[in-house]
């Protein structure tokens, strides 16, 4: 089974494609609760994280 979000994926091999793939829902988060919706801004913002964990945290594996 392939895993939801694969830092090892060739998409991922600059550093500003990772940073871009957690900023982005991050981002789209902070504007949902600025619009007074917090269910939104609770699902982008576990998006975000989940992102930032596998692509920023982990990385991708050392070769």
């Amino acid at each position: 089974m392939k895993p939801f979000l694969d830092p090892d994926h060739p998409m991922f091999r600059r550093a500003w494609v990772r940073w871009a793939t957690t900023l982005a829902p991050l981002g789209w988060a902070a504007f949902e609760l600025f619009l007074g919706n917090p269910m939104w801004a609770i699902l982008f913002g576990a998006a975000g994280a989940y992102a930032g964990w596998k692509l920023i945290i982990q990385g991708p594996a050392q070769p």
